[in-house]
């Protein structure tokens, strides 16, 4: 399985249509952390980012907020979506492995429109539950 989490110097990047980063990790077979690298989503945003992590082959995604367009996305390319996570992303991904990761549904970007195309959170914050 690949996990793939918003990534930001250490941390659980809080948009997911913004993320500039996003950290690959190879989960084993037996449900251990394997291989990880950091990889640059070449500037693309929002929607693009479900293709982009489809053709990396990842399984699921780790984030802070995300707004329901790109959950759309994610879902009809068969990419879980574990939203509202804050703090170090290697802990988040161990806690994912371990079954103790708690999602934070509160923390979906409901503001935008469904498409979720050209429209920027840099008004607030997401993650924590998106604050206007």
């Amino acid at each position: 399985m690949k996990l793939a989490v918003t990534y930001d110097n250490g941390q659980v990047f809080q948009h997911f249509g913004k993320t500039a980063q996003f950290k690959i990790y190879d989960i084993t077979p037996e449900g251990k952390v394997g291989f990880s690298m950091v990889t640059s989503t070449g500037g693309q945003g929002h929607g693009a980012l479900a293709s982009f992590l489809r053709m990396l082959g990842i399984s699921a995604v780790i984030c802070g907020g995300i707004g329901p367009g790109a959950q759309a996305a994610l879902a009809e390319l068969g990419i879980t979506v574990i939203p509202g996570v804050v703090g170090d992303a290697d802990q988040a991904v161990q806690d994912f492995v371990d079954g103790k990761l708690v999602s934070n549904t509160e923390a979906l970007c409901s503001h935008h429109p469904s498409g979720d195309v050209g429209f920027g959170c840099g008004h607030h914050t997401c993650g924590g539950g998106c604050q206007s």
